[in-house]
């Protein structure tokens, strides 16, 4: 550990903060320094350990802080977020940047007028196995002909009680715009800058998106395809890429990592190494432990990504495309992708 180590608030103490937690207990960056939930009954469980505030505007203006790490509603992100970097507090934000590009932009310009670090947690790109396949990328001497992101999961299972998640105006729609921003991310780390080419949205009869079939291409002409599915029997989060040789690459995301969830203890790690970093480095918008996390959009890649969720959503209102593949529910069910996983495992 440091000798002194920077003070970190936590606003939002929803499902995904415990993983901020657990990685704070031993991070060499960063020490709990507050937390922020507007429920008081989740502010109790920290008991005097550290302040607790139900206000965190309030919080913001009488604690001093080295940054904070938003992890409220997305409805409420821009909110957030927009008083810390006015306060010149640095943010580091969970995908996706905020419910709609337009506040996005806000969010880069104001990080920019202030002169304020702000990070849009990816985790996904912190993951071991996804971290070996880029390297393994860029180690193959031939170029990326295609990329296949699958996120695919039974969103009822995944939110923690949390009812937002499934109410599109409070969550910006359904998996295109919360899982979309984890696969788009994955993608950019490998082919860089791409646009939507197709767009696939499944709905259910409330109108949420359950299922998408994406298309992306990269300048280069190299494609990617995303699938994401919301009501798939279990879970299933993979990434295969292509070369121009024939090789094909993969990674399984949830491999080596038992336990519901299990791989998102050392995702949350890095993500705090990762704004340590940028809080300290004057390339605001890079990545400090070589995750290639930002091309120059102000928010670690989140406004590019938050424009590929209104591109997909876009184009299914103006022109809807048909799906790629069958419904990614469909194949393969959860006992074959366990047992297709435990195989890889035992080879290794």
């Amino acid at each position: 550990m440091t000798a002194t180590r920077a003070a970190l608030g936590v606003i939002g103490l929803g499902a995904i903060s415990r993983y901020y937690l657990a990685a704070l207990e031993h991070s060499p960056h960063w020490r709990l320094a507050a937390v922020c939930d507007a429920r008081p009954e989740a502010l109790r469980r920290h008991g005097d350990a550290v302040p607790g505030w139900t206000d965190a505007a309030a919080m913001l203006r009488e604690t001093p802080l080295d940054g904070v790490v938003v992890a409220v509603p997305n409805d409420a992100h821009a909110e957030v977020c927009r008083a810390a970097l006015t306060a010149g507090v640095p943010v580091c934000v969970e995908k996706p940047l905020a419910l709609t590009a337009a506040q996005g932009r806000e969010l880069a310009g104001l990080s920019a007028e202030f002169e304020t670090p702000l990070l849009t947690a990816f985790h996904r790109r912190h993951n071991d196995a996804f971290r070996v396949l880029r390297s393994a990328v860029t180690a193959a001497g031939s170029p990326v002909r295609t990329v296949r992101v699958r996120y695919l999961e039974r969103i009822e299972e995944h939110t923690g009680g949390e009812s937002w998640y499934l109410e599109p105006e409070r969550c910006g729609g359904g998996c295109v715009a919360d899982n979309g921003p984890n696969a788009f991310d994955l993608v950019r780390q490998l082919l860089g800058d791409v646009a939507l080419t197709h767009s696939f949205v499944g709905r259910d009869a409330a109108g949420v998106d359950r299922t998408a079939h994406l298309r992306l291409r990269a300048d280069d002409g190299a494609e990617a395809e995303v699938l994401l599915d919301w009501s798939y029997p279990g879970e299933a989060k993979d990434v295969t890429v292509t070369l121009a040789d024939g090789r094909a690459l993969d990674a399984d995301l949830l491999a080596g990592h038992p336990g519901f969830k299990g791989s998102l203890w050392h995702e949350y790690e890095r993500i705090l190494v990762e704004f340590a970093g940028l809080r300290t480095t004057t390339n605001r918008t890079g990545t400090a432990d070589g995750t290639g996390g930002g091309t120059g959009d102000g928010a670690g890649g989140g406004l590019a990504c938050l424009d590929l969720v209104g591109a997909a959503y876009a184009r299914e209102a103006a022109r809807p495309d048909t799906p790629l593949v069958p419904e990614p529910s469909r194949r393969p069910d959860n006992n074959e992708a366990r047992e297709a996983r435990e195989a890889r495992e035992a080879r290794t």
